[in-house]
């Protein structure tokens, strides 16, 4: 399941990379993030389709609430926000 999230062309995490970058801002999934995906899928039965729906649950507020912030240089996707713990977490830009 994690190998279906990162290696196809259309990817969920690739598509995400690509909708975060018209803000000019990378999104990094951990790999216990991308487990936990994986494990609630499977735990759900709903296979690779559900997967999305787990991604749009963990990103929904963070897709909105980027585009307000100009000081936000990642989105990270951890194990805690997949599991509803925490959001994700915001990388802010560093000041040269």
């Amino acid at each position: 399941m994690v190998r279906i999230l990162t290696e196809p062309k259309n990817a969920l995490v690739k598509q995400y990379e690509y909708l975060f970058s018209f803000e000019g801002v990378s999104v990094e999934f951990t790999p216990k993030a991308l487990e936990a995906i994986a494990r609630r899928t499977q735990e759900r039965g709903t296979g690779a389709r559900g997967m999305r729906s787990i991604c749009e649950d963990v990103l929904r507020d963070t897709t909105y609430e980027v585009p307000d912030h100009t000081d936000v240089a990642a989105v990270v996707v951890t194990r805690e926000a997949v599991l509803g713990e925490k959001p994700p977490t915001l990388v802010l830009r560093t000041s040269d």
